[in-house]
C-alpha cells in the first residue's frame, strides 16, 4: 500500500491516433500544413498591427496579443503531436508534460479572458462611440490586456501545480494527443474531487464569466444596431465587430460541444476518448488558431489594405 502512495511514474504514453497508423500520416501532412498556416497567417496580423500606424488601437493590439497567443498555444502541443504520429514510441516525460499542462492550460485560458476585453472593446466603440476615446486609452487597453495573460498564469500555476501533486502509480496510458489536464487527473491513483473543485472554480471564473462579458456586451450591441434605422448603417456598424463575434462563436462553440455533449455509459467509465473525440480536440487546437487570422483578413477592410500594402512595400519596392 506505502508502495502504491508514491508517484513512481517518470513518463506517460500518450496514445492519440494508436491503431490507426494511415490516419496518423494522413494528419501529420494535414497538420504540418495547417500549422504553417498558423504562423504566417497570425505572424502577419503581429507584424501589420506594429508596422502599420493605422492599425495602433485598442482593437488591433487585443488581435496582435490573439495572434501571438494563439502561436503560443498552438506551439505547446502541435510539434510534440507531429513528433509522436512518426515515432513508435510515443512518450513524454512527466516534467514535460507537467510543462505543457501549464503551458496549454495558460493559453487556454488568456484566450477565454482576451476574448471578453475585445468584447468589452466593440461594446465601447459602438455603444459609447463619443466616449471611446478615453475609456479605451492606452492607460486601460494594455492592463486589460496584461491581465488576461496574468489570469492565464495564475490559473495554469495553481491548477498544474494540485496535478503534479497526485499521485501517479502504474497507468500511464494518456488516452489523448498531448498532456490535457483533465486527462491527466484521471490517471491519478487518489482522491481528485478536490482537483476537481478547482477545476470548476476556475472554469466558472476564466471561461463562463468572460463568456458571459461577451453576451452581454454583444446583447447591447446589437440592441444598440436594432436602432440604427438604415440597413446600410446597421451593416456597416456590424461589420467592425462581426469577425470577433465569428471567432468567438467558433472558439467556444468547440468547448461546449466537446465537454457538454452526452457521453455514452462506456466513455463516463473508462474516460476513454475515441476517434471523434480526438479529432474534435484537434480541431480544436489547430483550426481555430489557423480561422483566426482568415476570418479577420476576409472580415476587415483596413487588415486586407494593411497587408497588402506590406506585400507590396516588401516584394515590389524599387
Amino acid at each position: 500500500m506505502e508502495w502504491e502512495n508514491q508517484t513512481i511514474l517518470v513518463e506517460f504514453f500518450l496514445r492519440g491516433l494508436s491503431g490507426y497508423p494511415r490516419l496518423e500520416l494522413l494528419f501529420f501532412v494535414l497538420i504540418s500544413i495547417m500549422y504553417v498556416v498558423i504562423l504566417l497567417g497570425n505572424g502577419t496580423l503581429i507584424l501589420i498591427s506594429i508596422v502599420d500606424s493605422h492599425l495602433h488601437t485598442p482593437m488591433y493590439f487585443f488581435l496582435g496579443n490573439l495572434s501571438f497567443l494563439d502561436i503560443c498555444y498552438t506551439t505547446t502541443s502541435i510539434p510534440s503531436t507531429l513528433v509522436s504520429f512518426l515515432s513508435e514510441r510515443k512518450t513524454i516525460s512527466f516534467s514535460g508534460c507537467a510543462m505543457q499542462m501549464f503551458l496549454g492550460l495558460a493559453m487556454g485560458t488568456t484566450e477565454c479572458v482576451l476574448l471578453g476585453m475585445m468584447a468589452f472593446d466593440r461594446y465601447v466603440a459602438i455603444c459609447n462611440p463619443l466616449r471611446y476615446s478615453v475609456l479605451m486609452s492606452k492607460a486601460s487597453y494594455v492592463p486589460m490586456a496584461a491581465g488576461s495573460w496574468v489570469a492565464g498564469v495564475i490559473n495554469s500555476v495553481v491548477q498544474t501545480a494540485f496535478v503534479v501533486q497526485l499521485p501517479f502509480c502504474r497507468n500511464n496510458v494518456i488516452n489523448h494527443f498531448s498532456c490535457e489536464i483533465l486527462a491527466v487527473m484521471k490517471l491519478a491513483c487518489a482522491d481528485i474531487s478536490g482537483n476537481e473543485f478547482i477545476m470548476f472554480v476556475a472554469t466558472t471564473l476564466f471561461t463562463l464569466m468572460p463568456l458571459l462579458l461577451i453576451i452581454m456586451s454583444y446583447s447591447l450591441i446589437i440592441s444598440n444596431i436594432l436602432k440604427i434605422r438604415t440597413s446600410e448603417g446597421r451593416s456597416k456598424v456590424f461589420s467592425t465587430c462581426s469577425a470577433h463575434l465569428t471567432v468567438v462563436i467558433i472558439f467556444y462553440g468547440t468547448i461546449l460541444f466537446m465537454y457538454m455533449k452526452p457521453k455514452s455509459k462506456e466513455t463516463l467509465t473508462s474516460g476513454d476518448l475515441n476517434a471523434t473525440d480526438k479529432l474534435i480536440s484537434m480541431f480544436y487546437g489547430v483550426m481555430t488558431p489557423m480561422m483566426n487570422p482568415l476570418i479577420y483578413s476576409l472580415r476587415n477592410k483596413d487588415v486586407k489594405e494593411a497587408v497588402t500594402h506590406l506585400f507590396n512595400r516588401r516584394f515590389f519596392r524599387k
